[in-house]
């Protein structure tokens, strides 16, 4: 269940679509916010922003990834242009948007084809701790394998985590649990089955990147990565410091304010 630690209590719903059900928390009232998690990790993880953005005046949806909690639907044989189709099927069920569709890690390809596909439908793109680097390096993609490894000791998978998720400083015991293997090959094998071609440019919406400071997939000479490539008058940077890939955890007061701070800036534009 998605609950956070004020304000209003988050509701759930089921959304159809297809052989497709989505289970659905949401909180607030306002304008939209979807919140896409992580590479295998499910809707808790955005319980303290969406309170935080509920409080800010903007209703926040944050749909379960097929294979977790009541969300179901085809796991292989997937894109993620099926992904997309979920989040949009999740905005037309609460009104249409358009939506801001905010993505942590692996849950910004969702929210940039989301984007590319239906563009009427998302207001903007926010990426949350996008990897600048691609691909990932070996190194750390053992780090985010054995993290996630219930094999290995919980040592090691501390270990783990906080070479490929957590800056120094910063408890990566809070992310020990919430990891759905299965759901975690899906989402994998879907990525590699788009073209990058066909989602990376998060089709023409304005986009916020939204980088952790300490992230090893976000070195410091890669920062203007996708303001280069995309064009400053598409891409707005903002650096949350002293954190790592995990982002959320780690400096959620940060994370929210400049997320709200941007919505804020879409609103008067």
């Amino acid at each position: 269940m998605l609950n956070g630690e004020a304000g209003a209590r988050a509701t759930c719903s089921v959304v159809e679509r297809g052989d497709a059900r989505l289970e659905v928390y949401a909180q607030g009232n306002g304008p939209l916010v979807v919140l896409l998690p992580s590479l295998g990790r499910g809707a808790g993880d955005f319980a303290d922003l969406s309170t935080r953005l509920a409080n800010a005046g903007y209703r926040a949806l944050s749909p379960q990834p097929r294979g977790i909690g009541a969300s179901t639907g085809a796991m292989s044989g997937i894109t993620l242009h099926d992904f997309a189709s979920d989040v949009a099927a999740v905005i037309r069920a609460n009104g249409g948007g358009p939506a801001v569709v905010a993505g942590h890690a692996f849950g910004n390809f969702v929210a940039r084809a989301t984007a590319v596909d239906f563009p009427h439908l998302v207001r903007a793109v926010v990426l949350l701790a996008a990897t600048h680097v691609w691909p990932v390096p070996p190194q750390v993609r053992a780090s985010i394998n054995g993290s996630h490894d219930m094999r290995l000791s919980e040592v090691e998978r501390i270990r783990c985590m906080e070479h490929a998720f957590f800056a120094p400083g910063n408890d990566p015991r809070v992310w020990l649990g919430g990891w759905h293997e299965d759901v975690m090959h899906a989402e994998r094998h879907a990525t590699e089955a788009t073209p990058r071609e066909e989602w990376w440019h998060a089709g023409g919406a304005p986009v916020l990147d939204l980088q952790a400071g300490e992230d090893v997939m976000t070195p410091p000479g890669s920062r203007e990565r996708y303001r280069d490539e995309l064009g400053a008058a598409r891409v707005t940077i903002a650096v949350v410091p002293r954190a790592g890939h995990a982002l959320l955890p780690e400096q959620p007061q940060a994370v929210a304010a400049a997320l709200i701070g941007y919505l804020r800036t879409l609103e008067t534009g």
